[in-house]
């Protein structure tokens, strides 16, 4: 299955000159180093924009139309080195530094999960109390996998080094990570899939600090809503009582920026990417809703 680059997010215009003005980047990472089952990942980014281009507009939630008051931008995707996983991720750093400077809301869509420390670690250069809000279905606290620190295995181990992290609708982990929540002391920032506390917001938001970033793996999902991952995992949650978490996070919280990762296209799974997209676009919405007041 090959995909190209089919434009702008949502057809957006994003002229040169306009990005001053920009509210909201997007930024698409086709980058996948690390992948261990099923690649695809450095699909994912083109599969949304495409899917993007048949969303409606107006979000019946929140009664407006985010893009006739948010102006958004599709940065068109970097190339970063494909012979070193620790070059890339210092190329990507140093890339997201031109924006994080500027204090831009960046959505990065991945890729998979290894690009989320070398970005968090930008933002955290901007704020330093930066917390990380995470979604997914693995633990991803790996030291190393496979011979690298850089696995996207290890996304939140890295990530755990410079912030505090909160990680939402976790069903699977090996054994060393296990051993690592316990060593840490880290399971009140924990919440499992099969909890009921998973649905305590209030508790949820309660550990994080002010300026938050939110990094969503797809696979966080239950397969039957999101089937096109490379590593999914039974048992997930729905696409609702998420939606809440989000929405309460993106009011009392300032969110900062946020990626979505490990999308892989599969055939005769397209709705897959236009739920993709359709969470996208949902969290630009949350962030920009107080706009139209």
């Amino acid at each position: 299955m090959n995909y190209r680059t089919l434009g702008t997010f949502g057809s957006f215009p994003s002229l040169p000159d306009e990005y001053d003005k920009a509210d909201a980047l997007i930024l698409p990472i086709g980058y996948e180093g690390s992948t261990c089952y099923m690649s695809g990942t450095k699909f994912g980014p083109d599969a949304i924009i495409e899917a993007s281009h048949y969303m409606e507009f107006y979000d019946i939630e929140l009664d407006y139309e985010p893009s006739e008051l948010v102006s958004i931008y599709t940065l068109k995707e970097p190339e970063f080195s494909k012979n070193s996983m620790a070059q890339a991720m210092c190329e990507i750093e140093k890339y997201m530094d031109c924006h994080t400077l500027n204090r831009k809301f960046v959505v990065t869509i991945g890729g998979e999960h290894s690009i989320t420390p070398p970005i968090v670690n930008s933002f955290k250069k901007v704020y330093s109390d930066l917390s990380v809000l995470h979604f997914d279905a693995h633990g991803d606290m790996r030291d190393t996998y496979e011979g690298t620190k850089f696995s996207h295995a290890c996304a939140m181990r890295r990530c755990r080094e410079s912030c505090r992290v909160v990680q939402l609708g976790i069903r699977s982990m090996c054994s060393e990570e296990a051993y690592y929540i316990k060593e840490k002391g880290l399971s009140d920032t924990i919440f499992y899939a099969k909890d009921k506390d998973l649905w305590n917001i209030d508790k949820i938001l309660g550990l994080l600090s002010d300026n938050v970033y939110i990094s969503f793996d797809f696979d966080y999902f239950d397969p039957s809503l999101m089937p096109a991952v490379g590593t999914p995992e039974p048992g997930g949650p729905g696409w609702y009582r998420t939606l809440e978490i989000l929405k309460k996070c993106f009011e009392t919280k300032n969110v900062v920026g946020c990626d979505v990762v490990e999308f892989c296209p599969m055939p005769g799974f397209k709705y897959a990417a236009f739920t993709a997209a359709s969470l996208v676009y949902k969290m630009i919405a949350y962030k920009f809703s107080k706009m139209k007041t």
